[in-house]
């Protein structure tokens, strides 16, 4: 279609399709989800969760396919073999641009459980969404700062055995977290502001990673360190839309969660200063690999 259209008619009519999908997937999940809040018998609530699921499921298809309307974008996937839609994962991946958010349900689409966000326990009161989210089983979590534990330090550990208890409900329901433990989208000036030793990457927060494995402890069969790569420079949501993005390439490491990974990270220094070196080795490992696939560009491209 791309070729018929100047881009930024593309762009426009890519952004009413997307956004006419999810208007579609929110209406159908409003009704039962309404039903699976009044009646909390757990059959039914496992039935109509299974509902649920199927209509975002529809949604990930649908929003598959409208990305390939503008033209067909060249996919250089590598790491999906052995993934089960029956075991629990956590996802890391790379954070460059809003774009990250399409991609990561397309690649592990029908691979694996649909990949879900831990949520501040205070966006459950957001109208309408927060109910959509509560519905879709999304893990809601509650984190306090450090003022607050310094004034009420009753409540140290409290954040835990909350999002430990939010995470009660996948212990017979695979799942999959993601988590940008990046916290932010990668700028060069954001690197340089951190002063980290990457080229590609910011620092990654341990602290995520470490809560999502106290919470969910041995059930979770693997992390899966996402990498992704937009060549050809520009990588933002509008030229997204435009088609411009003509190929993304992933690159994804599947580590087992054994047990030295499993610690205290909150009360443990020892553990937390292993899991702090530990996580950055992980990261070195996808910065040296963001540059080779960077270099496979200007190669490509000579």
């Amino acid at each position: 279609m791309r070729k018929f259209l100047p881009a930024p008619v593309m762009g426009l009519v890519s952004f009413i399709l997307y956004l006419a999908n999810t208007v579609l997937c929110f209406v159908q999940l409003l009704p039962v989800a309404f039903l699976k809040l009044i009646i909390p018998i757990k059959p039914w609530r496992v039935f109509t969760s299974r509902l649920l699921y199927g209509f975002v499921n529809n949604w990930i298809f649908v929003n598959n396919l409208i990305m390939d309307l503008p033209g067909k974008i060249r996919w250089d996937i590598q790491g999906l073999e052995g993934l089960k839609k029956d075991r629990w994962y956590l996802i890391i991946p790379n954070h460059q641009t809003w774009v990250d958010s399409m991609v990561i349900p397309a690649v592990f689409f029908r691979k694996i459980p649909f990949p879900k966000f831990f949520m501040k326990k205070e966006l459950i009161w957001v109208p309408l969404l927060g109910f959509s989210w509560w519905a879709l089983d999304y893990p809601f979590m509650k984190r306090y700062s450090e003022d607050t534990l310094k004034k009420k330090p009753y409540l140290k550990g409290k954040d835990i055995e909350i999002t430990r208890k939010a995470c009660e409900k996948f212990r017979d329901i695979p799942i999959t977290i993601v988590n940008f433990i990046e916290g932010t989208r990668f700028t060069a000036e954001k690197r340089e502001r951190q002063k980290v030793p990457f080229n590609n990457l910011l620092r990654p927060k341990a602290g995520g990673v470490a809560l999502v494995l106290s919470a969910l402890g041995s059930r979770l069969h693997y992390i899966l360190n996402m990498t992704i790569v937009y060549p050809g420079g520009e990588k933002d949501f509008r030229t997204f839309l435009c088609g411009n993005i003509r190929e993304i390439r992933v690159r994804i490491e599947k580590i087992p969660v054994t047990v030295e990974l499993l610690g205290d990270y909150f009360n443990d220094p020892a553990y937390r200063k292993w899991f702090q070196e530990w996580l950055n080795g992980v990261w070195m490992r996808k910065d040296a690999l963001l540059e080779e696939l960077l270099h496979k560009e200007d190669t490509e491209r000579n």
